[in-house]
């Protein structure tokens, strides 16, 4: 994006007169809708791996293959994820909400526990995740206090038998044949 429509967003954000939800009332929408979950991984400028949990993740287009997420700008991930080129995404399985808490967890060392491999390229992927993606970061807009990352998919991985996790209204959900309707 150019800087000028950079300029012309916030401003359309800043100078809305119209009546807007109050953070509570918009978080207790969005604790009603359900999201995968997935870690975000990737390397700082020392190669020493990064981590988040995110449900903000969404596929913005099948051609060209690219997805996005945010991230607060507050986040400690945000300094190496503002200089990263590359980075995996992990959708995580039914088994591992404990891999979640632990990546969405502040001030510990989020791999000192295992259960990650590093791909040949470098990224971080975690273990029995249902499936990956490792990506070119290809934009980070700035929208209210966080950033927009967009990523192009450049490879991926499957596990066939995996069952996703499902995160909604702060709990953890596990989804199989059982809950299809």
């Amino acid at each position: 994006m150019t800087a000028e429509l950079l300029r012309v967003l916030d401003a359309d954000l800043a100078e809305q007169d119209e009546p807007q939800l109050s953070p509570q009332a918009y978080k207790d929408v969005f604790r009603r809708h359900p999201a995968g979950v997935a870690v975000v991984t990737l390397l700082d400028d020392e190669g020493r791996p990064v981590g988040f949990t995110a449900t903000s993740v969404i596929s913005v287009s099948a051609e060209p293959p690219l997805l996005a997420f945010s991230l607060a700008s507050t986040s400690s991930s945000w300094p190496a994820l503002s200089r990263a080129r590359t980075l995996a995404i992990s959708f995580l399985s039914a088994a591992q909400d404990d891999v979640s808490a632990r990546f969405a967890t502040s001030g510990i060392d989020r791999f000192a526990a295992g259960g990650w491999a590093a791909l040949d390229t470098g990224e971080p992927v975690i273990d029995g995740a249902v499936s990956w993606l490792r990506g070119r970061v290809v934009q980070r807009v700035p929208v209210g206090g966080s950033y927009l990352i967009s990523v192009r998919a450049l490879a991926h991985g499957i596990a066939d038998e995996a069952l996703p996790l499902v995160y909604h209204d702060r709990t953890y959900h596990r989804i199989g044949d059982h809950t299809a309707v």
